[in-house]
């Protein structure tokens, strides 16, 4: 077990349940090497995080922003997606907690991004069960709503699937569909490749370490394969 009192103060929340908070940091690799630790690995909790997240997310900016219901969309995704997850997973110093196998610490390139976000949400699914709604609201609201307004300044909810749906709405009248063509490697190492659709048409396939990494590349392929830039006229 590691001491999470610091990262409580940190957070300044302090846990009823620490054996919650300390399944926030459980990857799976580690139980493969740690059978017998006593706890389950994260995945639940981060199932939770992720739903407790994006209500919380959606709920500020209906109530805060008279915008049509798609540039929403687009805002909330750049808010909860992975690499900014990770960003500030990384700032708030939950890298120290991480619990994983030998082989999983060593790697620190994109698959640890990856690790880093799904923590994020699992230590909000925690703090949901140990402390309820609005403590999990407080802490999204100072840790991941407050990046809103610098997203919304550097036009970075513009990601390249939004852009791709966009364009194909207003170019074709379609909205793209993502299909997993194929996955493989062990639970917690997954790889995945996956199309995007223009109804029946396969417009172009992306390679990633999660389902959305692996949207996000066939929506750059795609529009490089239509030759659409976001509004250039092609």
């Amino acid at each position: 077990m590691k001491d999470l009192s610091k990262l409580e103060d940190k957070l300044g929340i302090i846990f009823k349940d620490k054996n919650l908070l300390q399944q926030a940091f459980v990857h799976r690799s580690f139980l493969n090497e740690n059978p017998d630790f006593g706890l389950e690995h994260n995945e639940r909790l981060e199932f939770l995080g992720d739903a407790v997240l994006e209500l919380v997310v959606t709920k500020y900016l209906y109530s805060n922003y008279p915008n049509p219901e798609g540039e929403l969309t687009n805002w909330r995704a750049a808010l909860v997606n992975a690499k900014k997850l990770a960003e500030i997973a990384e700032a708030i110093s939950l890298n120290d907690f991480l619990m994983l196998s030998r082989g999983e610490a060593k790697d620190m390139g994109r698959a640890r991004q990856y690790i880093l976000a799904n923590t994020m949400e699992s230590l909000i699914g925690a703090i949901f069960l140990d402390q309820g709604i609005e403590a999990a609201g407080e802490f999204i609201a100072k840790n991941i709503l407050s990046h809103l307004s610098e997203i919304l300044n550097a036009g970075a909810y513009r990601d390249a699937k939004s852009l791709f749906q966009e364009e194909a709405q207003d170019r074709v009248g379609i909205t793209p569909s993502y299909e997993v063509l194929k996955e493989w490697g062990p639970d917690h190492a997954k790889h995945f490749n996956v199309g995007v659709y223009l109804d029946d048409e396969l417009v172009a396939e992306g390679e990633g370490i999660s389902k959305q990494d692996a949207q996000q590349k066939a929506a750059e392929a795609a529009l490089t394969a239509k030759g659409w830039n976001g509004g250039n006229g092609k």
